[in-house]
């Protein structure tokens, strides 16, 4: 049934280079240090060196009042340019971030194609379609104001920090 699968496009602009941006981004495991959204982040499998076939299990909380878990496998890298993954479980889909320099900062466009895996949301799908459409949102909000926080704040005295 086509009122389960949803097509969300989000863009985020920042006013950062597109190398910190894409260093955020890429070290989803890290995710959960500063977007409030991202409750956990556990890695089952790390994939090849440069993450390509990385496993993780990610939980998410949303403007509604319920989680989301679900497998990611990371299926495309494009060092600064695009990482995909597939995701299963109480959301199946795929998940593409792409990301282009403009202006001083970074254009980053995650695209979300994804279908409900929970009972009940596939149930009230074609009710809550806009309801579950705007949490999206919410999450992807957070998402661009917590990173731009993340970028300007000082690195020095964090892990991995130079």
């Amino acid at each position: 049934m086509t009122t389960q699968r949803f097509n969300l496009v989000t863009q985020w602009r920042l006013d950062a280079p597109i190398a910190a941006v894409w260093a955020a981004l890429i070290a989803v495991e890290a995710w959960p240090d500063w977007w409030r959204a991202v409750r956990r982040v556990e890695l089952i499998e790390p994939g090849d060196a440069g993450g390509l076939g990385a496993v993780r299990r990610m939980t998410w909380r949303t403007a509604l009042p319920y989680t989301l878990t679900f497998t990611t496998r990371t299926s495309r890298i494009e060092p600064m340019t695009a990482i995909e993954a597939q995701a299963s479980g109480e959301l199946d889909g795929v998940g593409l971030w792409t990301l282009r320099a403009e202006g001083g900062g970074t254009l980053a466009r995650y695209d979300w194609r994804v279908e409900l895996g929970r009972p009940w949301m596939r149930a009230l799908a074609p009710v809550l379609r806009p309801v579950f459409a705007w949490n999206h949102g919410v999450v992807m909000g957070w998402g661009e104001a917590d990173l731009a926080r993340h970028l300007v704040r000082p690195q020095a005295g964090r892990p991995g920090a130079a």
